[in-house]
């Protein structure tokens, strides 16, 4: 993307990547929010595949082909031009050309080669996303449990309501697609205007009272229940209206998540003369590390505590504040002129 981006810049590509992932969510969360592909597709339901079996077999069955197609888009429009063919490789200062490590292990092997402040990069995204992967984990089963107050293991009116739960938390996340969408053309006048680290610190202020709110709003739902989630019976509407909304509200985080990171990267290594590629990739890495670590601890928190998700969405908030205190103090300072520089041009 960054090297098809062209003269329109880094910044306005990740928007335009933002929208159309947007796009794709609000499409596959709709897949998650019907219970009807049974009836779409009446052949997927077999003896040996009941209803809720022919509903995940359709979906899935619909993301293979968007797949293919989206796929095919990309291998015939998406010319790529051998980058020595571009510009010249950047040199060091006693004239010999700087050659980027190749092989697997080449993110690894151009740490020593990250361009100044692109540390404070990976420090800030790491926390950033240790804040996000508990709701991207617990979302859905969040609703189910502590919203519609379900039990996928419990009576069958306990299953039921999880499902529906979760059917409505994959509602959400539509909603949250939808908000997305719309906010990632916002996303560069916003850091044009404000710069890219004051946008980027923001989300994570926004997320820190975000995931607060969440366990507000597991209190809020069962405060006359004891403590105890699984033992009600019904859910309030408005509890639900406010979840909803809740999902929702986080689309414009979200939208500066997975744009105003990367963009950020683009301009240090544009500044640096080359070696995007790498930095991009060390990105990456800062990104999967905190999945696997949330992915692996999250559980054992919760039962720490013994309260379904909300701890660790207490965790969660406390991370997005760090990250957003740790970004004001060591983000680079991109100017609102070199933002323009490097993200302007024929857009």
């Amino acid at each position: 993307m960054a090297d098809l981006s062209a003269q329109h810049g880094p910044s306005a590509a990740n928007s335009i990547f933002c929208s159309w992932m947007a796009l794709g969510n609000i499409l596959g969360y709709s897949s998650g929010s019907t219970n009807n592909w049974h009836k779409w597709f009446p052949f997927l339901r077999t003896r040996a595949c009941c209803e809720a079996c022919a509903n995940l077999k359709g979906a899935f069955l619909v993301a293979v082909l968007f797949l293919a197609f989206c796929l095919v888009i990309t291998v015939i429009f998406a010319k790529e031009i051998p980058y020595k063919a571009i510009a010249p490789l950047p040199t060091k200062a006693n004239g010999q050309v700087e050659v980027e490590p190749t092989g697997p292990l080449a993110v690894f092997k151009g740490f020593k080669n990250l361009p100044p402040g692109m540390p404070s990069v990976l420090l800030v995204t790491g926390l950033t996303w240790l804040s996000w992967f508990p709701f991207i984990l617990y979302d859905t089963d969040w609703m189910g449990r502590e919203i519609y107050h379900g039990d996928p293991k419990g009576t069958p009116d306990e299953a039921n309501a999880f499902q529906a739960g979760v059917r409505a938390g994959a509602f959400g996340l539509l909603l949250n697609s939808v908000v997305l969408g719309f906010s990632s053309f916002l996303i560069e006048p916003l850091c044009k205007r404000l710069g890219p680290r004051v946008v980027w610190v923001s989300s994570n202020f926004l997320v820190c009272l975000s995931m607060a709110a969440i366990c507000i709003i597991s209190w809020w739902a069962t405060q006359d229940l004891h403590g105890y989630i699984q033992h009600a019976i019904t859910a309030s509407k408005e509890i639900k209206i406010v979840s909803l909304a809740l999902f929702a509200f986080l689309g414009i985080p979200l939208a500066i998540l997975y744009s105003v990171p990367f963009a950020v990267t683009a301009q240090l290594a544009a500044k640096r003369g080359g070696g995007q590629g790498l930095c991009t990739g060390v990105l990456n890495i800062a990104i999967v590390i905190p999945q696997v670590i949330i992915a692996v601890g999250a559980g054992p928190w919760d039962e720490l505590f013994g309260k379904g998700n909300i701890p660790a969405f207490g965790m969660a908030s406390a991370f997005a504040l760090i990250g957003g205190i740790v970004g004001i103090f060591l983000l680079p300072k991109i100017s609102r002129r070199q933002f323009r520089a490097v993200s302007g041009g024929g857009h």
